[in-house]
């Protein structure tokens, strides 16, 4: 087994000082930085009084897997000679949010759409997108179900 370490650093800084000790309002905008990589500003969703023009954390952790599934696919496309010409998807998370202010995304749902260069090898192109999920580090490492 291989083992390979990523690292990410956050960097918050409270913005406007608050008169109001009782205050529970936080800016939820964050840096994010990795090694070698533009900044990645970040914010709560929209709907969780974040700035809406930032990415969040749903965002990022959907286009993750809509991502990983992809390479995954194109691997598996690769290792039975099936040329891919084009790959697109509009990937869905659904997040439940609970009256104690806990949730979790509970489903994803990728729509790849792929065009390959041979027709007669649909059947086969079709079915790499189950083996694509099974191999997805990401998809491995969440508790809910990916599905394409």
């Amino acid at each position: 087994m291989l083992k390979h370490l990523f690292k990410v650093a956050l960097n918050w800084i409270k913005k406007e000082p608050s008169t109001d000790r009782t205050t529970k309002f936080y800016s939820k905008s964050q840096h994010i930085l990795i090694d070698g990589k533009p900044k990645l500003d970040v914010s709560a969703a929209k709907a969780f009084k974040g700035n809406p023009n930032l990415y969040n954390p749903e965002d990022l952790l959907l286009s993750s897997l809509t991502s990983c599934h992809m390479m995954s696919y194109l691997y598996c496309c690769a290792q039975h000679k099936i040329e891919v010409i084009s790959y697109t998807d509009h990937s869905e998370a659904t997040l439940v949010v609970n009256a104690d202010g806990s949730g979790k995304i509970i489903v994803v749902n990728l729509f790849p759409e792929v065009i390959i260069a041979d027709e007669t090898q649909i059947e086969l192109a079709l079915s790499l997108h189950k083996k694509a999920n099974e191999l997805c580090f990401i998809a491995n490492s969440c508790n809910f179900p990916c599905l394409s």
